[in-house]
């Protein structure tokens, strides 16, 4: 059975490939991606990229479907992270430092991972920075003695007023000003991997490869209801 990797801005597919070669790659995932997986006999579908803003996001409803009929799905990073953190107690398996941010309730809103991004033949292209990576570069500048606690709370609440499409290291260090920290801060951040979505796309992908998924313990019984919306999903899809 094969593994269904979902991959957008996060990571580009060559160097997916290079850590999953035997997985199929397609775009982020939106509504129906997920039926029309489990209908092509994937057994494992891996959620990393989604679509969220202008074309419809995918359903909860059709995971829970894949889910019911023992698909193991996975989520990390982006879109994948968020579907985990709801679906955890169903058996979706979530790994990565965003998914457990998520889970724990430490980040709740969905622009934590929102980016804009260019089009298929761009690679989908990265055009925004993420909330998150903003966090993880700022709490390692603070770890290693660049900046103090009181400039990371300060530029993460300055950062996280910003639009999710507007955000950009270059509006974070703006906003740093002038002087020797904010040097050191422009030095450590041109010096340093930030990326953390990226990261924990990468664990992810390695852990697939490596059989190193975690066994689903206390995961919550349910019985799969096909609701009227779930049917009509079904029969667009050509009744998967």
């Amino acid at each position: 059975m094969t593994t269904r990797v979902f991959l957008g801005p996060t990571l580009p597919v060559a160097e997916a490939e290079k850590t999953l070669p035997t997985a199929e790659f397609f775009p982020p995932v939106s509504v129906g991606d997920v039926l029309r997986a489990v209908r092509a006999g994937c057994g494992t579908i891996v959620l990393v990229d989604g679509y969220f803003q202008g074309v419809p996001s995918v359903w909860h409803k059709e995971i829970m479907y894949a889910l019911s009929l023992g698909v193991t799905v996975v989520g990390c990073s982006s879109m994948g992270a968020l579907r985990a953190a709801e679906l955890y107690r169903y058996g979706m398996q979530g790994y990565g430092r965003i998914f457990s941010a998520y889970k724990d309730g430490l980040y709740e809103d969905d622009d934590e991972v929102a980016v804009i991004h260019g089009d298929a033949e761009s690679g989908y292209r990265p055009l925004s920075e993420p909330m998150v990576n903003i966090r993880y570069g700022l709490e390692l500048a603070r770890r290693a003695g660049v900046i103090s606690g009181e400039v990371e709370e300060r530029l993460v609440r300055r950062a996280k007023g910003v639009f999710y499409a507007d955000r950009h290291w270059s509006r974070v260090m703006a906003d740093a000003g002038v002087g020797e920290t904010a040097d050191r801060l422009r030095r450590f951040l041109r010096e340093t991997d930030t990326n953390l979505k990226r990261a924990d796309a990468i664990e992810t992908l390695w852990r697939i490869a490596n059989g190193e998924l975690d066994e689903c313990g206390g995961v919550e019984d349910f019985t799969f209801e096909e609701t009227y919306s779930f049917l009509v999903l079904q029969e667009s899809e050509g009744n998967c």
